[in-house]
C-alpha cells in the first residue's frame, strides 16, 4: 500500500494562497494508465456530475477509462451515455452471498484488465469496491468522501473508516470534510483535497433571461429567489419556505423557486408543500423538481440560496450559481465557507435561522449595486480557483504521482513486490 504525501495545494486552506498545480506532469508513463472509477449510481447529482466531467476531461493519450455502479439511470442525465460501457454489479445490500459473489466479479474483472487505478466514490462504492480492488491487487486503491457524513447512521462511519484504512488516499472535494475526517481520527496524511470544478458557460442577455423566465412560467420582471438542491431534512429548505414569507411580506413581487429532486424524502415533500401552503405562498413558491437543465435556469435568478443545516462539502450548485453570475446567501456551514467570500460574493448565516436568512436576501434584492458587484465577483472566484481544468488537472496530477510512487518502489525493491 503505497502513501501519498500531501503536496502544498492539499494543505491550502485559503483559496486565495492556492498555487497553481495545472502544468503537465513531469512524470508521465508510456502506456495509458488503467483506471477504474467506480460510483454507487449513473444518475443526476452533484457527485456524479462532477465524476463525469473528470471522465469527459482526463487526457485520453494518458488514461484508458472503465466505469463500474450499481444501477444506472440514463434519462436522469443531461448528456448522453448510452454508449458509455458500465460494468454493473446490482446488490441491494453490502453483506451477504450475493454481495459477496458480486464483489468477487468486480476483482476478477480488475485483474483481467489490468486495472492501474481503482477510485471509488462515496460509503457504498468505498465499502464494495475497495477491499474488491486490494483482492484484485490494485496498485494503487482510492476512495471518496464528498460530504461530512451527517447522512450517515454511527455504523456507516466506523465501516467506512474501516475500509478507508486499506485506500491509498480518500479523495475529498472541501477542507472541511478533510478536518471532520481527521477528527473522527483519519489519518491526515492520507486525505487529499481536490476542489470541485464546473464549466462556466457564458452569459445570456437580458432578453435571454427573460425567455428563461418564461420557460418557467415566472414573470419577466421583478425578484425570482431560488434555492437549487434535493428534498433532503439536510437541506434546510423549510427555512427557506419561511423566509420566502418574510422576503414577500417586505418585497410583494417576489418569487421563489425550489429546484430538486422530490423523490428523495417523500414525507418531508408533503410537510414542505404542507408549510408552503399554511404560509399562503402556493401561488408564489413553486418546486420545480427533477431537472436537466439546472446551469441553463440559473442566470434568471436574482438570489441563490443555499440553507442546508449542516453536511455540505462543497457545493456544486453555489459554484453554478456563481458562474451564473448569481449572488449567493448560504449558511455557514461546511465547505460553503471555501466558496462564499462573505460580504464579496454572497452573504453567510446561521443555519437553522430563517429570520437572518430573509434579512439577507432581503439586502441583496434591495441592493442592485452590491448585488450586481456580488455577481462579478462570484464568477471570477469560479473561474480562477474552481474551473473544470483545475479540477481535471489536479485529479490527473494525484493519479499519476501516486502510480509513480509504487512503480519507483517497484523499481527500487523487485523483490518485494507481486
Amino acid at each position: 500500500m503505497s502513501l501519498y504525501v500531501p503536496s502544498q495545494v492539499e494543505d491550502a486552506v485559503a483559496m486565495d494562497k492556492m498555487p497553481d498545480v495545472t502544468g503537465p506532469s513531469s512524470d508521465v508513463a508510456m502506456d495509458p494508465v488503467r483506471l477504474f472509477t467506480f460510483m454507487a449510481y449513473l444518475a443526476i447529482g452533484g457527485t456524479e456530475r462532477q465524476i463525469l466531467n473528470i471522465r469527459g476531461g482526463l487526457d485520453p493519450r494518458r488514461f484508458t477509462q472503465h466505469l463500474g455502479c450499481f444501477g444506472r439511470f440514463d434519462d436522469q442525465l443531461s448528456v448522453d451515455m448510452r454508449e458509455i460501457p458500465a460494468q454493473i454489479y446490482r446488490i441491494r445490500k453490502l453483506y451477504g452471498i450475493h454481495a459477496f459473489k458480486e464483489l468477487v466479479r468486480l476483482s476478477l474483472y480488475l485483474k483481467k484488465h489490468r486495472i492501474d487505478i481503482m477510485h471509488a466514490y462515496n460509503f457504498y462504492a468505498n465499502v464494495f469496491a475497495v477491499p474488491a480492488a486490494r483482492l484484485a491487487g490494485v496498485p494503487v486503491v482510492l476512495a471518496s468522501c464528498r460530504d461530512t457524513g451527517e447522512y450517515w447512521t454511527v455504523r456507516q462511519r466506523r465501516v467506512n473508516k474501516y475500509v478507508c484504512r486499506f485506500a491509498d488516499g480518500v479523495i475529498v472535494n472541501a477542507e472541511a470534510i478533510k478536518s471532520a475526517l481527521i477528527a473522527e481520527g483519519y489519518a491526515a496524511e492520507r486525505i487529499i483535497v481536490i476542489h470541485n470544478g464546473i464549466h462556466c458557460r457564458a452569459l445570456p442577455s437580458s432578453a435571454e433571461k427573460k425567455a428563461i423566465r418564461h420557460t418557467l412560467n415566472v414573470p419577466a420582471e421583478g425578484p425570482l429567489i431560488g434555492v437549487v438542491a434535493r428534498i433532503a431534512r439536510l437541506k434546510g429548505i423549510e427555512y427557506f419556505v419561511q423566509a420566502a414569507r418574510v422576503v414577500l411580506d417586505r418585497v410583494p413581487n417576489a418569487r421563489f423557486l425550489v429546484m430538486g429532486d422530490t423523490s428523495v424524502d417523500f414525507d418531508y415533500r408533503k410537510e414542505l408543500k404542507q408549510l408552503t401552503a399554511r404560509l399562503g405562498l402556493q401561488d408564489r413558491l413553486t418546486f420545480t423538481g427533477f431537472r436537466l437543465d439546472v446551469p441553463e435556469l440559473l442566470p434568471a435568478l436574482t438570489v441563490s440560496v443555499l440553507p442546508s443545516i449542516s453536511g455540505e462539502g462543497l457545493s456544486n450548485s453555489l459554484l453554478e450559481s456563481m458562474a451564473a453570475g448569481v449572488p449567493v446567501v448560504a449558511t455557514h456551514i461546511g465547505g460553503n465557507l471555501e466558496v462564499v467570500v462573505d460580504g464579496v460574493t454572497g452573504l453567510l448565516v446561521p443555519p437553522e435561522n430563517s429570520t437572518e436568512l430573509a434579512r439577507a436576501i432581503c439586502r441583496v434584492i434591495e441592493t442592485p449595486d452590491l448585488a450586481a458587484a456580488m455577481g462579478r465577483a462570484g464568477r471570477e472566484r469560479v473561474l480562477d480557483y474552481f474551473g473544470n481544468d483545475r479540477m481535471i488537472e489536479n485529479t490527473q496530477r494525484v493519479y499519476q504521482d501516486l502510480l509513480e510512487q509504487v512503480r519507483r518502489r517497484e523499481r527500487d525493491h523487485p523483490l518485494h513486490t507481486g
